[in-house]
């Protein structure tokens, strides 16, 4: 005796995903990806329409690394005349006493030329920066 068998498109009638399961429902199944749908037409065009949804934002990193605030020899001696009209630096004998730390720096850097006697009151500087500032008369003393 033979069994009358149903086509498959008949017995799946009423199953969500007629037999395919999950793994075929594509795009196209959920009407697109992100904000597809909002295209030309003015019936589409939303008035409180935000572009900042779209394009890369990047991330915060997590590790802050610090940095160390620098400065050169030769914008030391730039500066000087604007630090002594501001008193923040003083006049002592012929030279110049000069706290960076208190200026907002951590680092001195020996880019340039010195011509002053300078003093400098430093946390860190460069080996080259101590160098010109002793061949020129002046001293660096390094602060924790």
């Amino acid at each position: 005796m033979t069994t009358h068998k149903r086509k498959k498109a008949q017995r799946l009638k009423g199953s969500r995903t007629h037999g395919w399961g999950l793994v075929h429902r594509g795009s196209g199944n959920r009407g697109g990806f992100g904000r597809a749908g909002g295209g030309k037409k003015a019936d589409c065009k939303k008035p409180s329409f935000d572009n900042s949804e779209f394009g890369k934002h990047g991330f915060k990193s997590k590790k802050v690394i610090p940095r160390d605030t620098t400065i050169n020899v030769s914008d030391v001696e730039e500066k000087l005349n604007d630090w002594v009209e501001n008193k923040k630096v003083e006049q002592k004998e012929g030279s110049y006493v000069i706290n960076l730390t208190e200026l907002g720096y951590d680092k001195l850097l020996g880019s340039g030329r010195v011509n002053k006697k300078l003093k400098i009151i430093v946390t860190k500087a460069a080996p080259n920066a101590v160098e010109k500032v002793k061949a020129a008369g002046g001293l660096i003393e390094l602060k924790k």
